[in-house]
């Protein structure tokens, strides 16, 4: 609970929301204590007094009652009838979406039908025509603005129960032998009840209005008995004269739907996990940079990162992500990036060209030198006419980065042009030209294909065509093997060491495969809790792993025609990078483990090209 607190008065808008809404709430509740005059008494020889007249600090109405009376009384029935509206029609409205979405079919259209009529009326018009079968009256307000609502509610939650109705944990409930009311009110409903929360948390200050729009049509409560609505109602004939009368409770309707509003944005924030990660917030068109210490000097290669730092500040936590990274690449030259998830891979890779989202993603250290120019900190425009054109990436998941609506031929040549100013007609030859390169067959048909169309290996083959299209110096693969099977696999490696040989590109390859590594990289770094622990060529590091994490990364892949063996897996689980442990951070899980490796940093050292971070490593050769 103080966690969601927290978060929620992260918001000041919410915070400033709920303290108002707080302060109109004590103040109603306490009415019945406070000694104020009784809101219905009339004294007509005391009609329309100003304000902060003796006894009266809001004055009076028309026929003389106190204003604060009134106000304070006719606040807290309309809280109460918006909250008793809200609250109806949330329960019914929920129930009716989630019976309909978890059952779909015919139960689903003829529920869904019956709520699409009630929806195609003028929800304002459809509680007057409610009001009016039904009597003047606050109780028949109450009923008729529930009611008009309640679609709201069936439709909204019936579109997240369809989602969630044909999850395997609903068909585990069933094989369990579970019922439909048990499934319901167990499975279904505390999945959603986070959702109709929010939804109720926005739309109660609407029904406030609501019931307020009928009492200010003589439809909601009736005299003598005060609502905000009737109030504004009694006194529209004096809203010139004697205008203090209307303002009064306008100002209060305005309050209260204003902070209500500000604190339903809030409570949907906080219970998100992802908006309040910063995940679906607007992000940064580059990284945030907030480097502290000195920058290193720029060296000969093509792409350097130098100890390089990036976070993730969340709330009041820090994710150290990536811990001092130092990597490099020449023309030609292929690098291997291995380690288990988690390890800071793919954070490293995009914070080259400042691709990690911001908020929440900081980075804090180090340089990365394109050509010897350092592209931490960069201006924007610098940063985007390299990204795609000078250094590209290769993702993990084509199906997540390719567009599904549009064409992939439309996509290569928006690649293309989005760095050259070349005619469409020459874009989309050149984009045909591509998916030749990268082997797809009958690229002329195939371009006007939209991703959905293709196999797996094939939109993989359209990603490493998009990386391709301007003849870029680096290429960034991230895992681009990982969810394809071994033949296409081998083919795409082929294809990748092909091009690299033949246009001089520079790699450098993540991935979680040491057969990978071994068939394509010169050199490998190995990755753990945002460091790295060891690299050196390709070959010597696979023949002799000198750090032990390494050695026991080996020792977990499967050998076939080797003979029986027991297959090795690696003690515990990595570390939870906001909060490393003193030292090596793979000293709990190493059987060489000694006391000096949990005190103090750890230097990677050796000899060159050999470098291990680890006091008590294996022999080098």
């Amino acid at each position: 609970m103080s966690a969601f607190l927290n978060l929620l008065f992260r918001n000041r808008l919410a915070a400033m929301g709920a303290v108002v809404l707080a302060v109109i709430v004590a103040l109603v509740l306490l009415t019945p204590l406070l000694p104020l005059q009784d809101p219905d008494i009339t004294a007509t020889a005391d009609r329309f007094k100003r304000p902060l007249t003796d006894g009266h600090i809001l004055g009076t109405d028309h026929l003389g009652r106190d204003l604060l009376s009134r106000l304070l009384h006719g606040t807290r029935l309309s809280l109460a009838v918006g909250v008793a509206a809200a609250l109806i029609a949330a329960t019914i409205g929920s129930a009716i979406g989630i019976v309909a979405g978890y059952f779909g079919g015919r139960i689903d259209n003829v529920i869904m039908r019956g709520v699409d009529m009630l929806m195609a009326f003028p929800y304002i018009l459809l509680a007057l025509a409610i009001v009016a079968a039904l009597g003047p009256g606050l109780m028949n307000a109450l009923i008729a603005v529930a009611a008009v609502n309640v679609p709201f509610f069936a439709r909204n939650i019936r579109g997240v129960t369809v989602g969630l109705a044909g999850r395997e944990f609903i068909d585990a409930a069933r094989l369990a032998g579970m019922g439909h009311t048990r499934i319901l009110l167990t499975e279904l409903l505390p999945n959603v009840l986070p959702v109709i929360i929010i939804a109720m948390s926005t739309t109660v200050g609407w029904m406030i209005l609501e019931t307020a729009g009928l009492s200010f049509l003589g439809l909601g409560s009736q005299p003598p008995q005060a609502d905000l609505g009737s109030m504004l109602g009694e006194a529209r004939s004096a809203l010139i004269s004697h205008p203090h009368t209307s303002v009064v409770p306008g100002i209060m309707i305005f309050l209260i739907v204003m902070s209500i509003n500000l604190l339903g944005d809030g409570v949907r924030d906080a219970l998100d996990p992802r908006l309040r990660s910063g995940a679906l917030s607007r992000p940064r068109a580059t990284t945030l940079v907030a480097r502290k210490g000195d920058i290193p000097a720029p060296t000969d290669d093509l792409l350097a990162i130098q100890d390089l730092h990036t976070q993730f500040h969340v709330g009041e936590r820090i994710y150290r992500a990536v811990g001092g990274v130092s990597l490099a690449v020449k023309p030609g030259e292929c690098l291997g990036v291995i380690g288990e998830s988690g390890s800071g891979k793919s954070v490293t890779a995009l914070s080259v060209m400042g691709l990690v989202a911001s908020p929440p993603g900081v980075i804090t250290g180090g340089a990365v030198r394109f050509q010897g120019e350092d592209l931490i900190g960069a201006p924007y425009a610098a940063l985007r006419a390299k990204r795609g054109d000078k250094v590209a990436y290769i993702f993990q998941d084509p199906l997540s980065t390719l567009h599904p609506l549009y064409r992939v031929g439309h996509q290569l040549a928006e690649a293309i042009r989005s760095h050259h100013r070349v005619p469409m007609a020459e874009a989309r030859a050149r984009a045909i030209q591509l998916l030749h390169d990268v082997r797809i067959p009958n690229a002329e048909a195939r371009i006007d294909d939209f991703p959905h169309e293709m196999s797996g290996g094939m939109r993989q083959r359209v990603g490493i065509a998009m990386a391709l299209a301007n003849e870029p110096d680096v290429i960034i693969a991230d895992e681009p093997t990982t969810a394809l099977d071994v033949t296409v696999q081998a083919q795409i490696l082929s294809l990748l060491d092909d091009l690299r040989r033949a246009r001089g590109l520079a790699i450098i390859f993540i991935t979680h495969d040491f057969g990978v590594v071994a068939q394509l990289c010169d050199r490998v770094a190995v990755m753990y809790a945002g460091r790295i622990v060891e690299n050196g060529p390709t070959d010597a590091v696979l023949a002799a792993p000198a750090h032990p994490y390494t050695k026991r990364l080996i020792a977990c892949v499967p050998e076939l025609g080797g003979g029986r063996r027991e297959l090795a897996a690696i003690p515990g689980l990595p570390p939870m990078v906001d909060d490393l442990p003193p030292g090596c951070a793979f000293a709990p899980r190493c059987d060489k483990a000694q006391e000096a490796c949990r005190t103090g940093d750890i230097p990677l050292s050796g000899t060159p090209p050999r470098a291990v971070r680890c006091l008590y490593p294996e022999e080098l050769v």
